[in-house]
């Protein structure tokens, strides 16, 4: 007999691979995918979903999932201006909400979405997979929290994409339907900076993108940079598409922490002509230096996010800490000065 799931989930919107991630993070928690609704997704990712997820009957209608009484949570991965409104949809259907990132491209869905969420008392949650899908930043999380390298001063935070390593809709090279650079990719490094400072306030001291190399699509930015402070620390990000064809991966994310009594990095993805693989963690304290590799480090958002559907807490990650990351990156968005090839 199959054991029971913890919870019943499903999918609307498949436009970004990163709802592989998103789903596999709750199936591997326990839970239970019931459905998809492609939403007019792109049609290479449809076909990777339909074949890796058999078990997810299709609909039609988006209706059929939210107005089951079953199903407790809806999960996207939506062309990013989508994602908002339809997370206000879901949550006035009763549900909760895990969206890709970004979860937002204007203020102005900023603001309905937190009304909704405090009249409803739903979860919105945003799967910022720098941190919840790498394992090296679950274990520097352990690590700063257990006091290894002292208060934290200042994070920096790199993420740099590749832009030719899978197909790109037209809908990608256009402002409106992505936010821009700051307001998708930077909140990766937002969110791990208010998480590892511990940063309940915050505010943007400076912010610049670019369209350095991109003049046939003049919306498009291909680079973007933020100053951060908050709560005593500071914060420092840069975020780009100019990973080399050379790069066996996406991107060389990483992340510095420093502290008062130490620094950690983390090289995500590559050690590059260093470490094979991925999940690298490099920590200096008044012991010496530490190589620690994060490979079998346990992932906790998935578990934690189940139950905090289940027992209505917020263990995954505190419905503030979400807005306010998302709030940072489309006040840095807006305030940003423009460089390059910029659209008028």
């Amino acid at each position: 007999m199959a054991a029971k799931s913890r919870m019943r989930f499903s999918v609307i919107g498949l436009n970004h691979y990163h709802i592989f991630g998103q789903v596999n993070c709750l199936l591997d928690a326990g839970a239970e995918l019931v459905a998809v609704h492609a939403q007019g997704g792109e049609p290479e990712i449809v076909k990777k979903f339909r074949e890796q997820y058999p078990q997810a009957h299709e609909v039609r209608e988006k209706a059929e999932i939210l107005e089951d009484e079953t199903i407790q949570m809806v999960v996207a991965a939506a062309i990013p201006f989508q994602r908002a409104p339809l997370g206000v949809e879901v949550m006035r259907h009763g549900k909760d909400y895990m969206t890709d990132k970004g979860g937002f491209t204007t203020l102005d869905q900023l603001a309905e979405a937190r009304q909704v969420q405090a009249e409803t008392g739903r979860i919105y949650s945003i799967c910022f997979s720098e941190r919840f899908e790498t394992p090296s930043t679950a274990k520097a999380a352990e690590l700063v929290r257990a006091g290894a390298i002292g208060r934290v001063l200042q994070t920096v935070g790199l993420g740099p994409h590749a832009l030719h390593n899978q197909p790109r809709p037209d809908w990608f090279f256009r402002k409106k339907e992505t936010g821009g650079i700051l307001a998708d990719i930077a909140s990766h490094q937002v969110d791990q900076f208010l998480y590892f400072t511990q940063s309940e306030n915050a505010e943007v001291v400076a912010s610049q993108v670019a369209n350095h190399n991109n003049p046939a699509h003049p919306e498009f930015e291909d680079f973007g940079d933020i100053v951060l402070n908050g709560n005593g620390a500071t914060g420092y990000i840069r975020v780009d598409w100019f990973t080399p064809d050379g790069l066996p991966v996406w991107g060389d994310g990483r992340l510095f922490i420093l502290g008062t009594e130490g620094y950690i990095e983390l090289r995500k993805y590559i050690d590059i002509a260093g470490k094979p693989g991925a999940h690298h963690l490099f920590m200096t304290d008044k012991n010496g230096v530490q190589y620690i590799d994060c490979k079998d480090v346990k992932l906790p958002y998935g578990g934690q996010l189940i139950d905090d559907v289940l027992n209505r807490t917020e263990t995954a990650m505190g419905q503030k800490h979400c807005f306010l990351a998302s709030q940072l990156c489309l006040e840095a968005e807006a305030k940003a000065k423009r460089l390059g090839h910029l659209a008028g």
